[in-house]
Protein backbone atom coordinates (compact mmCIF):
# COMPACT_ATOMS: atom_id res chain seq x y z
CA UNK A 1 0.00 0.00 0.00
CA UNK A 2 2.64 2.24 0.78
CA UNK A 3 4.27 1.64 -2.92
CA UNK A 4 -0.05 2.76 -4.62
CA UNK A 5 0.37 5.82 -2.49
CA UNK A 6 3.75 6.84 -3.72
CA UNK A 7 2.65 5.57 -7.81
CA UNK A 8 -0.34 7.54 -6.99
CA UNK A 9 0.86 10.51 -5.98
CA UNK A 10 4.11 10.68 -8.87
CA UNK A 11 0.39 9.97 -10.98
CA UNK A 12 -1.39 13.31 -9.70
CA UNK A 13 2.58 15.36 -10.13
CA UNK A 14 2.63 14.26 -13.83
CA UNK A 15 -0.60 15.22 -14.21
CA UNK A 16 -0.15 18.77 -12.92
CA UNK A 17 2.53 18.80 -15.35
CA UNK A 18 0.78 17.92 -18.36
CA UNK A 19 -2.27 20.78 -17.44
CA UNK A 20 0.74 22.94 -16.47
CA UNK A 21 1.72 22.10 -20.68
CA UNK A 22 -1.96 22.12 -21.83
CA UNK A 23 -2.67 25.89 -19.87
CA UNK A 24 0.57 27.22 -21.93
CA UNK A 25 -0.75 26.13 -25.12
CA UNK A 26 -3.82 27.53 -24.70
CA UNK A 27 -2.56 30.69 -23.41
CA UNK A 28 -0.53 31.49 -26.94
CA UNK A 29 -3.16 29.92 -29.61
CA UNK A 30 -2.91 33.51 -30.59
CA UNK A 31 0.63 33.88 -30.60
CA UNK A 32 2.21 34.82 -33.68
CA UNK A 33 4.88 31.83 -34.82
CA UNK A 34 3.94 30.08 -31.36
CA UNK A 35 4.42 26.40 -31.78
CA UNK A 36 3.04 24.00 -29.47
CA UNK A 37 4.43 21.56 -27.20
CA UNK A 38 3.72 17.88 -25.98
CA UNK A 39 4.04 16.44 -22.58
CA UNK A 40 5.60 13.08 -22.99
CA UNK A 41 5.62 10.44 -19.44
CA UNK A 42 7.96 7.92 -18.53
CA UNK A 43 7.65 5.12 -15.90
CA UNK A 44 10.23 5.32 -12.87
CA UNK A 45 12.27 2.38 -11.55
CA UNK A 46 10.11 -1.50 -10.96
CA UNK A 47 10.82 -3.49 -8.08
CA UNK A 48 11.33 -6.54 -8.87
CA UNK A 49 10.02 -9.41 -6.58
CA UNK A 50 10.22 -12.08 -8.58
CA UNK A 51 12.70 -11.62 -11.66
CA UNK A 52 11.64 -12.51 -15.27
CA UNK A 53 13.78 -15.79 -16.38
CA UNK A 54 14.19 -16.83 -12.70
CA UNK A 55 15.13 -20.71 -12.52
CA UNK A 56 11.78 -22.07 -11.19
CA UNK A 57 13.37 -25.60 -11.77
CA UNK A 58 16.35 -27.95 -13.26
CA UNK A 59 14.95 -27.23 -17.12
CA UNK A 60 12.04 -23.75 -16.44
CA UNK A 61 12.13 -20.36 -15.86
CA UNK A 62 9.72 -18.04 -14.70
CA UNK A 63 7.68 -16.46 -18.13
CA UNK A 64 6.43 -13.58 -16.99
CA UNK A 65 8.24 -12.77 -13.45
CA UNK A 66 6.55 -9.83 -10.42
CA UNK A 67 7.77 -6.59 -10.92
CA UNK A 68 6.17 -3.94 -9.28
CA UNK A 69 6.23 -0.06 -10.96
CA UNK A 70 6.83 2.80 -8.90
CA UNK A 71 4.78 5.38 -10.46
CA UNK A 72 5.89 7.99 -13.05
CA UNK A 73 7.00 11.22 -14.56
CA UNK A 74 7.41 14.05 -16.66
CA UNK A 75 10.12 13.25 -19.26
CA UNK A 76 10.30 16.09 -21.54
CA UNK A 77 7.76 18.49 -23.57
CA UNK A 78 9.12 18.05 -26.94
CA UNK A 79 7.94 20.94 -29.18
CA UNK A 80 5.86 20.55 -32.41
CA UNK A 81 6.89 22.68 -35.32
CA UNK A 82 4.05 21.95 -37.71
CA UNK A 83 3.08 24.97 -39.82
CA UNK A 84 0.61 27.30 -38.57
CA UNK A 85 -2.16 29.00 -40.40
CA UNK A 86 -1.49 32.26 -42.33
CA UNK A 87 -3.16 35.36 -42.28
CA UNK A 88 -3.08 38.36 -44.05
CA UNK A 89 -1.65 41.54 -43.06
CA UNK A 90 -1.61 45.34 -44.50
CA UNK A 91 2.59 45.37 -43.12
CA UNK A 92 4.90 44.84 -46.28
CA UNK A 93 7.35 43.47 -43.75
CA UNK A 94 5.24 40.70 -42.62
CA UNK A 95 6.71 37.66 -43.47
CA UNK A 96 5.51 33.95 -43.07
CA UNK A 97 8.44 31.08 -43.76
CA UNK A 98 6.49 28.34 -46.30
CA UNK A 99 8.61 25.36 -44.65
CA UNK A 100 11.50 24.85 -42.80
CA UNK A 101 14.06 27.98 -41.42
CA UNK A 102 14.03 30.25 -38.59
CA UNK A 103 14.69 34.13 -38.48
CA UNK A 104 18.04 35.01 -37.36
CA UNK A 105 17.33 37.59 -35.05
CA UNK A 106 20.52 39.82 -33.05
CA UNK A 107 20.00 39.84 -28.92
CA UNK A 108 21.29 42.83 -27.21
CA UNK A 109 24.06 40.97 -25.83
CA UNK A 110 25.63 39.90 -29.64
CA UNK A 111 23.78 36.32 -29.64
CA UNK A 112 21.92 35.02 -32.22
CA UNK A 113 18.40 33.81 -31.44
CA UNK A 114 15.90 32.08 -33.93
CA UNK A 115 12.24 32.80 -34.40
CA UNK A 116 9.51 31.39 -36.57
CA UNK A 117 7.88 35.13 -35.83
CA UNK A 118 8.17 37.23 -38.96
CA UNK A 119 6.34 40.08 -37.55
CA UNK A 120 8.82 43.10 -38.68
CA UNK A 121 9.39 46.55 -38.06
CA UNK A 122 11.64 49.64 -38.86
CA UNK A 123 13.05 51.49 -36.33
CA UNK A 124 14.31 54.90 -36.43
CA UNK A 125 17.38 54.30 -38.29
CA UNK A 126 15.57 51.94 -41.21
CA UNK A 127 16.98 48.65 -39.68
CA UNK A 128 14.70 45.95 -39.78
CA UNK A 129 13.56 44.95 -36.50
CA UNK A 130 10.96 42.63 -34.34
CA UNK A 131 8.63 44.49 -31.77
CA UNK A 132 10.77 44.28 -28.91
CA UNK A 133 13.47 46.27 -31.39
CA UNK A 134 15.62 43.12 -31.99
CA UNK A 135 17.88 43.56 -36.19
CA UNK A 136 17.02 41.00 -38.30
CA UNK A 137 20.31 38.80 -39.12
CA UNK A 138 21.56 40.05 -41.64
CA UNK A 139 21.09 43.86 -41.06
CA UNK A 140 18.72 44.97 -43.47
CA UNK A 141 18.31 48.74 -43.93
CA UNK A 142 15.75 50.71 -45.42
CA UNK A 143 15.65 54.73 -46.19
CA UNK A 144 12.92 56.63 -44.73
CA UNK A 145 12.15 57.96 -47.78
CA UNK A 146 11.82 54.12 -49.95
CA UNK A 147 8.33 53.34 -51.16
CA UNK A 148 6.85 50.19 -52.33
CA UNK A 149 9.15 47.74 -50.27
CA UNK A 150 9.32 44.49 -52.06
CA UNK A 151 10.36 40.96 -50.21
CA UNK A 152 10.88 38.24 -52.62
CA UNK A 153 10.78 34.36 -51.96
CA UNK A 154 14.15 33.98 -52.07
CA UNK A 155 14.62 36.97 -49.46
CA UNK A 156 15.77 39.75 -51.52
CA UNK A 157 14.68 43.08 -50.08
CA UNK A 158 13.88 46.04 -52.56
CA UNK A 159 12.52 49.11 -52.31
CA UNK A 160 11.95 52.20 -54.96
CA UNK A 161 12.65 55.88 -54.16
CA UNK A 162 10.45 59.16 -55.58
CA UNK A 163 10.80 59.93 -58.71
CA UNK A 164 12.56 56.52 -59.24
CA UNK A 165 11.65 53.60 -61.30
CA UNK A 166 14.37 51.34 -60.87
CA UNK A 167 14.18 49.31 -57.88
CA UNK A 168 17.07 49.57 -55.11
CA UNK A 169 17.85 46.54 -53.11
CA UNK A 170 18.65 46.46 -49.74
CA UNK A 171 19.91 43.06 -48.99
CA UNK A 172 18.79 39.43 -48.72
CA UNK A 173 17.34 37.84 -45.76
CA UNK A 174 19.15 34.64 -44.32
CA UNK A 175 17.25 31.54 -42.91
CA UNK A 176 18.76 29.00 -40.55
CA UNK A 177 17.33 25.43 -39.95
CA UNK A 178 18.12 22.88 -37.32
CA UNK A 179 19.19 19.00 -37.55
CA UNK A 180 16.82 18.72 -34.55
CA UNK A 181 14.77 22.05 -33.97
CA UNK A 182 13.03 20.40 -30.94
CA UNK A 183 15.79 20.28 -28.72
CA UNK A 184 15.89 24.34 -29.03
CA UNK A 185 15.84 25.97 -25.91
CA UNK A 186 12.39 28.73 -25.68
CA UNK A 187 13.28 32.00 -24.28
CA UNK A 188 10.06 33.78 -24.98
CA UNK A 189 9.41 36.59 -26.75
CA UNK A 190 8.90 34.00 -29.80
CA UNK A 191 12.80 33.35 -29.72
CA UNK A 192 14.55 30.10 -29.68
CA UNK A 193 18.40 29.53 -28.65
CA UNK A 194 20.49 26.72 -30.34
CA UNK A 195 21.85 24.03 -27.52
CA UNK A 196 23.72 20.84 -27.66
CA UNK A 197 20.24 18.94 -28.61
CA UNK A 198 19.46 21.11 -31.62
CA UNK A 199 23.02 20.86 -32.92
CA UNK A 200 24.33 24.37 -34.78
CA UNK A 201 22.55 26.53 -37.52
CA UNK A 202 22.49 25.83 -41.49
CA UNK A 203 22.17 29.21 -42.87
CA UNK A 204 21.33 29.66 -46.49
CA UNK A 205 19.22 31.97 -48.41
CA UNK A 206 15.35 31.30 -48.31
CA UNK A 207 14.07 28.40 -50.96
CA UNK A 208 17.32 27.26 -51.76
CA UNK A 209 19.09 24.02 -51.68
CA UNK A 210 19.89 23.68 -47.87
CA UNK A 211 15.51 22.90 -47.96
CA UNK A 212 14.52 25.79 -46.45
CA UNK A 213 11.49 27.35 -46.88
CA UNK A 214 10.38 30.82 -49.35
CA UNK A 215 9.27 33.35 -48.06
CA UNK A 216 5.61 34.98 -48.19
CA UNK A 217 5.56 38.78 -47.70
CA UNK A 218 2.56 40.37 -46.38
CA UNK A 219 1.52 37.08 -43.95
CA UNK A 220 2.05 35.79 -40.41
CA UNK A 221 2.29 32.89 -39.32
CA UNK A 222 -0.36 31.70 -36.34
CA UNK A 223 0.39 29.23 -33.86
CA UNK A 224 -0.17 26.21 -34.46
CA UNK A 225 -2.15 25.37 -31.26
CA UNK A 226 -5.69 23.28 -32.23
CA UNK A 227 -7.89 24.20 -29.13
CA UNK A 228 -10.10 21.30 -30.16
CA UNK A 229 -7.08 18.67 -29.07
CA UNK A 230 -5.92 20.93 -26.43
CA UNK A 231 -9.23 20.53 -24.43
CA UNK A 232 -9.32 16.74 -25.11
CA UNK A 233 -6.08 16.27 -23.91
CA UNK A 234 -7.37 18.79 -20.61
CA UNK A 235 -10.14 16.11 -20.40
CA UNK A 236 -7.92 12.95 -20.13
CA UNK A 237 -5.58 14.80 -17.88
CA UNK A 238 -8.42 15.82 -15.43
CA UNK A 239 -9.53 12.54 -15.20
CA UNK A 240 -5.85 11.06 -14.96
CA UNK A 241 -5.42 13.43 -11.99
CA UNK A 242 -9.08 12.10 -10.87
CA UNK A 243 -8.56 8.12 -11.22
CA UNK A 244 -4.79 8.36 -9.55
CA UNK A 245 -6.54 10.70 -6.58
CA UNK A 246 -8.88 7.81 -6.04
CA UNK A 247 -6.51 4.93 -5.67
CA UNK A 248 -5.04 7.32 -2.69
CA UNK A 249 -8.46 7.44 -1.23
CA UNK A 250 -8.46 3.61 -1.56
CA UNK A 251 -5.14 3.12 -0.46
CA UNK A 252 -6.22 5.16 2.91
CA UNK A 253 -9.35 3.66 3.18
CA UNK A 254 -7.32 0.20 3.68
CA UNK A 255 -4.61 1.43 6.26
CA UNK A 256 -7.63 2.47 8.23
CA UNK A 257 -9.00 -0.99 7.70
CA UNK A 258 -5.21 -2.50 8.96
CA UNK A 259 -5.53 -0.27 11.60
CA UNK A 260 -8.88 -1.05 13.50
CA UNK A 261 -7.54 -4.74 13.41
CA UNK A 262 -6.08 -3.74 16.88
CA UNK A 263 -8.62 -2.18 18.32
Amino acid sequence: MIRALYSAASGMSAQETNIDNIANNLANANTVGFKSRRAQFQDLMYQSLVQPGTASGQQTVVPTGLQLGLGTRAASNEIIFTQGAFTETDNPLDLVIQGNGFFQIQMPNGTLAYSRAGQFQLDKTGNVVTPQGYALTPQITVPAAAQQITIAGDGTVSYTLPNQTAAQTAGQIQLANFANPAGLNSLGNNLYAPTDASGDPAVGAPGGTEGLGSLLQGYTEQSNVSIVNEFINLIQAQRGYESNSKVVQAADQMYQQVNGLIR
